[in-house]
C-alpha cells in the first residue's frame, strides 16, 4: 500500500474516470476538461493498472463494470490509498448498492442522469476532502501517531490483508530471576503496516480477527520449532475460541502443544463466547496450557478467572509501572501473588523496566519477570540480560 501523494495546488486534480460506455465517457472528458487533468479507462481492470502510474485525486465510477464491480474495485482501490476519494454512477437505482458502496468507501452515489454541474462540484469538494486526509496523516506522522488507519471498510479490509501478508513475529523472553535463566518467550505480532493493538482493532470491525489469528498461529508454530528451550507464549482473542481449526489436532501448533501457553487477554470478556469451558477442555486435551493475560487492567477478573481456571496470570504493566514507589500497588500484587500461590497458578509481572521495579516485586514474592530491563523483543530471540 502506498502512501498518499501529496497534491500540487498549482496543477489540476487529476481525475480518474472509469466507465465502459464510450459516448459517456467522452461527454465527461470533454465536461471535465477545464477543471481536471483525466485518465479515461474502459474497465476497472485497467484503472488497477493506472493507479501506480499516475497520483490521482480523485475517482469516478460507474457502478457497474465488466469484469469487477465498483463495490469490489473499492475494495482493491484500498490497497494502493487509503484516502482517495470515490464517486459511483449507477443507472439502475437500488437501495442495496447504494448502501454497500458507501458502506466501502464511496462518497457519493450518483444516479444517471445526472446533473453535470453536480457532479463537478462534488468532484471538486472531494479533492479538497482529499488534501485534507493527506494533510491529517502528515500531522499524525509528525506527533508520532498511526498515520496508517484506515478511514472506510474498504481501507480497513485492505490494511488488515496487507498487515497479514507482512506478519512477524518478535520474541521477548520470559525470566526467572532466582535461577537467573529464561524460561518461556513471549511471540508478539508485528507488522509493516500498523501498530499490533490497532491491527487488532481493525481485525475486530471487518470481521478478520480469526483470520488474523490463524495467520499468527501458523507464524509462531513455524518458529516456534526452532526456538530455545522454554514454554512458548501465544497471544489469544477470546474471539478465536470460536475458530474450529484452533482444536485441529494436525496443525503445526497443535504438534508443539506440550510447549504452548495460550495467553488470553482480560481486556476482551469470554462470557459472551458460547460453551467457554468445552472449549478450554478440549484446549487442554491437546496439550496447551492457559494464561490469564493483563491481570488487572481489563474485565471482571474473577469471571475469567473461573472461567478459564488458567495455568499462570500476567500481571498488566500499568499495575507493575512503578511499582517501587507505590504502597497501593505493592499491597495489591501482594494479594495477587498470595491468591496465585493457592490456586498453584503461576504469576509473571509485564513491562518490568527499572532495577527497583524488579527488586520490589522481588521481595514480595514475585520471581516471573518480562520486560525492557531483561530484553527487549527481537525477530531472533534474544539474549536476556540479568
Amino acid at each position: 500500500m502506498q502512501p498518499a501523494q501529496k497534491p500540487n495546488p498549482e496543477a489540476l486534480p487529476r481525475l480518474l474516470l472509469i466507465d465502459d460506455d464510450e459516448v459517456l465517457r467522452r461527454t465527461l472528458v470533454r465536461y471535465f476538461a477545464p477543471t481536471f487533468d483525466i485518465t479515461a479507462v474502459p474497465s476497472a481492470e485497467a484503472a488497477i493498472e493506472a493507479l501506480p502510474k499516475g497520483a490521482f485525486d480523485v475517482v469516478l465510477s460507474d457502478v457497474h463494470l465488466q469484469g469487477m464491480s465498483g463495490v469490489e474495485f473499492l475494495k482493491r482501490l484500498r490497497e494502493h490509498d487509503l484516502d482517495l476519494p470515490v464517486i459511483l454512477m449507477s443507472g439502475e437505482p437500488g437501495l442495496e448498492a447504494a448502501i454497500s458502496a458507501v458502506e466501502y468507501g464511496a462518497m457519493r452515489y450518483m444516479l444517471k442522469p445526472f446533473d453535470l454541474g453536480e457532479l463537478r462540484n462534488a468532484l471538486v469538494r472531494a479533492v479538497s476532502i482529499r488534501r485534507l486526509a493527506v494533510a491529517r496523516r502528515e500531522s499524525l506522522e509528525l506527533i508520532g501517531h498511526d498515520a496508517q488507519a484506515a478511514g472506510d471498510r474498504a481501507g480497513l479490509i485492505a490494511l488488515v490483508e496487507n498487515a497479514i501478508r507482512s506478519l512477524r513475529v518478535a520474541w521477548q523472553p520470559v525470566v526467572s530471576w532466582s535461577r537467573r535463566r529464561v524460561v518461556a518467550w513471549e511471540a508478539l505480532m508485528r507488522s509493516k503496516i500498523t501498530n499490533p493493538d490497532a491491527l487488532i482493532d481493525s481485525a475486530l470491525t471487518v470481521g478478520r480477527i480469526v483470520e488474523l489469528g490463524r495467520a499468527m498461529r501458523d507464524a509462531v508454530a513455524a518458529a516456534g520449532e526452532l526456538a530455545p528451550p522454554g514454554d512458548l507464549h501465544v497471544n489469544l482473542h477470546p474471539q478465536e475460541l470460536l475458530d474450529d481449526a484452533l482444536y485441529d489436532s494436525s496443525t503445526r501448533l497443535s504438534r508443539l502443544a506440550s510447549r504452548v501457553v495460550l495467553e488470553i487477554t482480560e481486556r476482551s470478556s469470554l462470557e459472551k463466547i458460547p460453551a467457554v469451558r468445552d472449549r478450554v477442555a478440549r484446549l487442554r486435551k491437546l496439550g496447551f496450557r492457559l494464561a490469564l493475560d493483563d491481570m488487572g487492567a481489563g474485565y471482571a477478573g474473577l469471571a475469567s478467572f473461573a472461567l478459564l481456571e488458567p495455568d499462570a496470570v500476567k500481571l498488566d504493566i500499568a499495575l507493575v509501572r512503578d511499582v517501587h514507589k507505590s504502597p497501593t500497588r505493592r499491597r495489591l500484587i501482594s494479594s495477587l501473588l498470595a491468591a496465585c500461590k493457592d490456586l498453584k497458578c503461576a504469576c509473571v509481572a509485564e513491562g518490568v523496566e527499572l532495577p527497583a521495579e524488579r527488586d520490589t516485586l522481588a521481595d514480595i514474592g514475585c520471581d516471573l519477570f518480562q520486560g525492557y530491563l531483561f530484553a527487549r523483543p527481537d525477530f531472533a530471540f534474544p539474549d536476556a540480560k540479568f
